[in-house]
């Protein structure tokens, strides 16, 4: 059940406040027996309350008289107090992820063969997520059958789509290969997205192949992220598995160069 501690008070102030609506203006001392707060404690409580603007006091009576802030106007405040602290806290910690990320990402990792895998839609979808946001020079991306990371929109595509975006604004470059039997097959929210979301940018471009086979990213010729098809129906996704090793990647991206001269672009804009 929700109470007032919920919204930054504390028991005493809870109490205090409450036993002013049903006292109406009162005394401190009348207070400190309704609400069971101490006498020692009752005047940093309603000292506390009307900093937070949910008192109103009576100074020119003696003794001094204290009267409640209206229900709805003393939740309106206590909830724009909560948003300030909040909005307060995400700034700072948005400095802070800020400066870590500068800091982690200055150091130069080993070079060594790791890979990682995930089954699963929402897994495989992580997956490649999570690697586009590595990238930093360029993206190969390879599609020779429909792949529901890619063309789901409303379930994975617009986190993919975002990160695309966010490689070309960090200076990467977009290359995406295409077997051409796939164009046909494309929704047509994936058409009106790429055209919405990738036209201003320069370095990304789509090519198409009559003959591809193989699904794979290539993170900035360091890894390589490979579709593994479900057997029993090449349009499902099994897995996928994220290989670094940037000799295998930079031998896939030389195979990859010859094909790519030969495509012919695929206006999507």
């Amino acid at each position: 059940m929700a109470d007032l501690r919920d919204l930054g008070l504390s028991e005493y102030e809870e109490r205090t406040y409450r036993a002013l609506l049903d006292t109406g203006p009162t005394t401190a001392k009348e207070l400190s027996a309704r609400s069971d707060v101490p006498m020692g404690r009752i005047y940093d409580v309603l000292n506390s309350l009307e900093q937070y603007e949910l008192v109103r006091s009576q100074t020119a009576s003696r003794p001094k008289k204290y009267a409640p802030v209206e229900p709805a106007a003393a939740l309106d405040r206590l909830l724009a107090d909560k948003k300030r602290t909040l909005e307060e806290k995400k700034t700072q910690y948005e400095e802070i992820v800020a400066e870590l990320q500068g800091e982690l990402e200055s150091a130069d990792p080993p070079e060594e063969t790791f890979w990682t895998a995930a089954l699963g839609g929402d897994e495989t979808a992580a997956l490649l997520v999570e690697r586009l946001t590595a990238a930093d020079d360029r993206i190969v991306m390879v599609l020779s059958a429909y792949t529901p990371q890619l063309f789901d929109i409303d379930r994975y595509g617009t986190d993919i789509l975002d990160e695309l975006v966010a490689a070309l604004d960090r200076g990467a470059t977009v290359q995406l290969l295409m077997r051409r039997e796939l164009v046909p097959t494309l929704p047509e929210s994936i058409g009106s997205r790429y055209r919405a979301s990738l036209a201003a940018h320069d370095r990304f471009e789509v090519r198409t192949v009559r003959e591809l086979s193989g699904t794979f990213t290539l993170v900035d010729d360091a890894e390589t992220v490979i579709e593994v098809p479900h057997p029993l129906d090449r349009e499902e996704t099994f897995g996928v598995i994220d290989l670094k090793d940037r000799e295998f990647a930079t031998s896939v991206h030389e195979t990859f160069e010859p094909r790519w001269a030969e495509a012919e672009p695929l206006e999507l804009y």
